[in-house]
């Protein structure tokens, strides 16, 4: 390694103690460290269902959640024009989301969990609002209060939230994993057209900026999830209508909320 690269590791890791510290001195850091610590194992031995964001969402008989526990994602607002359902809580992590997104967040009653970026977009405290500080170093966090790390997928750190919140089984659905073609995973690019990956065709359409998906890296993350929900005794599986995730077991959503899994 040469003298120039050895000062750029420096350089980074100086940038990421120095970002830790910034939030850690932010009076939201404590605020929203003292909320996550409440919901610690509050929900010890409930279900829950994550409200992932493609096309087969649409599908999804939203009845059979009345009773359960939900995280919607990102934008999850653009299903309520269709439905008089609402998540139990909403996530959302990615920079691009959260600035195109920061009027329905700053408006809804729901609660959030937001990544600590969305407080330098004018996001401030509130009684339904947690800040999350995100890591680079891939890891899941049996408690959220720390750190979570987002895993190159929103539903990622929900499944870390619901992991955290104590929930014992939880499910997918509405993860289709498929973006048609993805040259360069991870290269923010502009849309063209309306949206054919999301459950809203206007969810990233006509030029919005939107952050290439990594399935690879994705898939990673939910064998990272499985294997600590399994080995701490908990059940993940993939309830979406087809989809193409194979690293879950495939149920039906009826049968989850019914519980009726082998």
């Amino acid at each position: 390694m040469s003298e120039r690269e050895i000062i750029s590791v420096y350089r980074y890791a100086a940038a990421l103690v120095r970002r830790r510290l910034m939030w850690d001195l932010h009076l939201q850091s404590w605020v929203s460290r003292k909320k996550l610590k409440s919901l610690k194992n509050l929900y010890q031995g409930k279900k829950a269902v994550i409200l992932c964001n493609g096309p087969s969402l649409n599908e999804v008989d939203f009845d059979l959640l009345k009773n359960v526990y939900t995280f919607g994602l990102n934008k999850i607002n653009l299903l309520f024009n269709k439905t008089d359902f609402r998540p139990s809580s909403i996530v959302a992590v990615n920079p691009l989301v959260l600035e195109q997104n920061i009027d329905f967040y700053t408006d809804t009653s729901i609660p959030i969990f937001v990544d600590s970026y969305a407080s330098t977009l004018g996001l401030q405290g509130g009684e339904n609002r947690v800040f999350l500080y995100t890591s680079d170093i891939p890891s899941f966090a049996k408690d959220c209060s720390g750190s979570v790390f987002q895993g190159y997928t929103v539903t990622y750190v929900a499944l870390q939230l619901a992991y955290h919140m104590g929930f014992s089984s939880v499910a997918l659905v509405g993860c289709d994993h498929y973006f048609g073609n993805v040259i360069e995973p991870n290269k923010t690019q502009e849309s063209v057209g309306l949206d054919r990956w999301h459950f809203d065709k206007n969810y990233f359409a006509n030029g919005a900026k939107w952050d290439a998906p990594d399935l690879m890296q994705s898939e990673r993350s939910y064998q990272r999830a499985k294997d600590n929900f399994e080995n701490n005794g908990r059940m993940l599986v993939d309830a979406t209508s087809g989809g193409n995730l194979k690293v879950l077991k495939k149920v039906k959503l009826t049968d989850f909320c019914n519980n009726d899994i082998d």
